[in-house]
């Protein structure tokens, strides 16, 4: 029975590794999220947002809800921990906080990309140039953020074989 005594102690030192890597790298998230929502809330009180067309405000409006989802997101695994499990860490909740963490980092490159757009359309005043740099705003955060780490897993996992 000591061997599955410390099989279970492995396997939960392991966790506790993983929850806590996973609960820092929200942390280190939040910040960046909480400062972008409060340039955006502050945005709309600006005497400059009265010059934005009523769809560049919309968008405004659109974006701005996608990043408080983001902070939602990023902000439930802690909570989620402190309120139920916290003497015990699960793998689930090691799945669950990856999900919601990149759920998150999708509301926010949406969000970012959107307001990206009314930045550019107010300074530049074309509708292509400003889609032109909001699609690729967009495709470096889809890249760096979901298809490189999507690839260095694959690559990990090919190294490991069958």
């Amino acid at each position: 029975m000591v061997g599955g005594s410390q099989k279970n102690q492995a396997e939960s030192s392991r966790l506790d590794r993983a929850a806590s890597f996973i609960l820092e790298e929200a942390r280190i998230i939040l910040p960046g999220i909480q400062a972008l929502f409060g340039f955006q809330l502050i945005a709309i009180f600006n005497v400059g947002f009265g010059r934005l067309s009523r769809l560049d405000q919309h968008l405004h409006l659109v974006a701005l809800v996608l990043v408080a989802i983001s902070v939602a997101l990023v902000m439930t695994p802690a909570a989620y921990h402190r309120r139920s499990k916290r003497e015990h860490v699960s793998g689930y909740f090691i799945d669950a906080t990856s999900l919601l963490l990149s759920w998150a980092l999708l509301f926010l490159m949406l969000g970012t990309a959107i307001d990206a757009y009314v930045v550019t359309h107010l300074v530049i005043e074309s509708a292509i140039g400003s889609v032109a740099i909001a699609l690729l705003l967009f495709l470096i955060y889809l890249a760096l953020w979901f298809i490189y780490p999507w690839l260095a897993h694959r690559r990990r996992q090919d190294q490991r074989g069958p």
